[in-house]
């Protein structure tokens, strides 16, 4: 989508489901390439509305600049014609910035903006921080509202206002309150992302407030499955769709949630269960242990 503008872009990503690959790493914990770009070439076969490179999914936090650069670019290389690739950009405003440039210097197609790095903000300090990052790129932004960069409505609206190329909304956060606000208020002007860790389990309740798509993250290693899944939630097939959560993504968030950062990890370990390994996680994250792993792979055979 070389041509396309941020809301075209916009436009496309709240179409369908949306892909948050891994980032592939070696056993010595180097970035991967060679198995990144096949991985994603793979992934390509499917219909996905929008691939996100180098995300919360993708060990963002646990990249240097200069590797976030380095998958964005392969992402792009990679990513079959028409898929638009969203880069990461995060941490203080000045290395947003310079992450924002960069991803517009290597082809992406829109921002991925992530919460900033530890400190605690004010609203208006957000407010500045969203509009710089804005101001330094021709892509579109998305912000991602949650742990210490939690929107209120009127930040929303306020960006929304002044920031032509700030095209969408990401939750982190599941307040349904909060979120009826800021559809309320602002309604299509952008386009609203579930990002609650497998998603999935907040995608009924959240497509009444404008919420059309999500991150899949289970996308990596059940494709079709995330898919089907995604089908049924815009069809109004809430049969299929309750017994899929029942069958499989309850049971994995359970699983999920036995450790902090098994939200990344456990995909990985689905990975390595359907073939496709992506190498470990990069510390502080842990990679879950055998029993695990076959309680994952016995999850797994139900839906593949």
């Amino acid at each position: 989508m070389p041509n396309a503008s941020p809301q075209e872009v916009a436009s496309k990503l709240g179409s369908g489901l949306l892909s948050f690959p891994v980032t592939h790493l070696s056993d010595d914990g180097a970035f991967d390439e060679a198995a990144y770009r096949e991985n994603i070439a793979w992934l390509g076969q499917y219909t996905a509305a929008g691939l996100f490179a180098a995300g919360g999914t993708g060990e963002f936090f646990s990249l240097t600049p200069t590797e976030v650069e380095q998958v964005v670019t392969a992402a792009v290389q990679e990513a079959p014609d028409g898929l638009p690739v969203i880069a990461p950009a995060g941490y203080g405003t000045a290395t947003a910035v310079e992450m924002a440039r960069s991803a517009e210097r290597v082809g992406a197609h829109g921002i991925l903006l992530l919460p900033p790095y530890l400190t605690e903000a004010s609203q208006e300090g957000l407010v500045a921080h969203v509009k710089q990052v804005c101001a330094a790129t021709g892509l579109g932004v998305t912000i991602y509202s949650r742990a210490n960069a939690v929107y209120t409505e009127a930040a929303v609206a306020e960006l929304a206002d002044s920031c032509p190329n700030f095209v969408g909304f990401k939750d982190g956060v599941g307040d349904i309150e909060q979120m009826t606000r800021i559809y309320a208020g602002i309604g299509d002007r952008l386009t609203y992302i579930g990002g609650l860790p497998t998603a999935e389990m907040f995608a009924l309740p959240y497509l009444a407030l404008g919420v059309t798509t999500y991150s899949s993250a289970i996308y990596n290693f059940v494709p079709q499955f995330a898919l089907d899944f995604y089908a049924a939630l815009r069809r109004g097939d809430t049969a299929f769709v309750i017994n899929a959560l029942n069958e499989f993504v309850i049971p994995y968030c359970n699983l999920r949630n036995r450790k902090p950062g098994y939200a990344v990890s456990i995909i990985k370990a689905g990975m390595k269960v359907v073939g496709r390994p992506a190498g470990p996680v990069r510390s502080p994250l842990t990679d879950l242990d055998d029993i695990e792993r076959g309680e994952l792979t016995n999850l797994i055979k139900r839906v593949s």
